[in-house]
């Protein structure tokens, strides 16, 4: 019996982002009934002799094959490519176990020996570190370069530059990237642009307009938002995500369970109401932290004082949901807030829908995840001092976090 593939219903072709976070690509059981999607957890699904291939090697589409085999294709994940697809104006998307493994497929994928990675010197540190540690043992240079700078990055570009990798906003000092003008500069050159959008959302910016070829996010942050899920993904043209997913996909095994891209899923249902609150508490709290006489430096999108301000309201829809803020003796500070702090929670990672707060040394980050040269040091220093506190607004009440940051500074 030959395997039938359900299609979703087509929405109109006016249907706003809003609308395609809910019912991009969504099937309705056709036993049941149900509207929230199912969740695929078999491994394995039937197939007809002489359909669905033993290998990969040679197909130019995985997605057009029967499902057979969960690590190539799951109709659950399947469910959200075809999402994030549709948010990011993508012609397709490839889903990942993580973040992190999205971005070491795209780099896998794209590079090989003896090309050229220009990466923005500041970006999240697994993406660091992989780029800095990892691909010189496959023969691949990697140069890190301020990518706000477009002098640096014609600089740095070589015969064998191939891919350009941004973040923006960067992780964690919340400097910005001007897509559009990295996209003409590497396009020019005959280089690829990637970013990582995961402290942007859809939500906020749209890199695919802007001329960048692929999108990358952590879904396990703000696009999930309730830190139960790890994910990743990529989104872009139909031949660059096709070759991902028969490379990297495929091959390195970092296949998204089904569960994680279900409970993702219903995150997407909620991301804009969420991101739309969370920045607006964001905006909140920042104002009230720069006025604060313990914070030193505020940095945030939405803050006049922001260095690229003008940028943020070109680029970005809603400033999101990512402060950085100084005080005298970080560490000393953050050892005072992990233990008076009652609403926030002093913890790692980000984009949940509680807030968190946590300490970044520049030292150590330097040390461990960048190979900056001391200009470059210099620059990150002129952002992040010694330290910062990296804080990612959840859906509590603004006024309870400003109260709540207000006694944990004042000691």
């Amino acid at each position: 019996m030959t395997q039938k593939r359900l299609t979703p219903p087509m929405l109109p072709a006016t249907a706003l982002p809003e609308t395609l976070a809910l019912d991009a690509g969504l099937i309705v059981d056709p036993v049941t009934g149900a509207i929230q999607p199912n969740i695929s957890m078999s491994v394995n699904n039937l197939v007809t002799p002489g359909e669905g291939a033993f290998s990969a090697a040679g197909l130019t589409d995985i997605t057009q094959e029967p499902f057979t085999y969960a690590r190539w294709l799951n109709p659950t994940v399947r469910a959200l490519e075809t999402r994030m697809a549709a948010l990011e104006g993508a012609e397709d998307a490839v889903a990942f176990a993580t973040g992190v493994a999205a971005i070491a497929g795209t780099f896998l994928t794209l590079l090989k020996q003896g090309d050229h990675l220009i990466i923005s010197d500041v970006t999240y540190a697994g993406a660091a570190e992989l780029a800095r540690a990892i691909l010189p043992d496959f023969g691949i240079e990697v140069t890190p370069v301020n990518l706000s700078r477009p002098d640096a990055l014609q600089a740095a570009l070589r015969p064998n530059t191939r891919l350009v990798h941004c973040e923006s906003p960067c992780n964690p000092i919340l400097r910005l990237t001007d897509l559009k003008q990295v996209a003409q500069i590497a396009h020019a050159h005959g280089a690829l642009v990637s970013v990582d959008s995961t402290l942007a959302t859809p939500v906020a910016t749209l890199p695919i307009t802007l001329g960048v070829d692929l999108v990358i996010h952590s879904l396990t942050k703000f696009i999930n938002g309730h830190g139960d899920a790890l994910g990743g993904i990529v989104a872009g043209r139909k031949d660059l995500i096709a070759r991902t997913r028969g490379r990297a996909g495929v091959y390195l095994g970092a296949a998204m369970p089904a569960m994680n891209a279900w409970l993702i899923l219903r995150g997407i249902d909620t991301l804009f109401p969420r991101m739309r609150q969370i920045a607006t508490s964001a905006q909140q709290v920042a104002t009230f932290l720069e006025t604060h006489p313990k914070v030193t430096r505020v940095i945030y999108p939405g803050l006049p004082s922001h260095p690229q301000h003008a940028l943020a309201a070109r680029q970005m829809a809603i400033p999101g949901g990512m402060i950085f803020f100084q005080t005298a003796d970080p560490a000393a500070m953050a050892r005072q807030l992990a233990a008076r702090l009652r609403v926030l929670h002093y913890a790692f990672s980000l984009g949940h829908q509680r807030s968190i707060i946590v300490m970044l040394d520049t030292a150590d980050m330097m040390q461990g995840s960048y190979a900056l040269t001391p200009d470059q040091l210099a620059d990150y220093r002129s952002y992040a001092g010694d330290g910062g506190f990296r804080l990612s607004i959840g859906l509590e009440a603004a006024d309870d976090l400003i109260r709540d940051l207000d006694q944990a500074l004042a000691g």
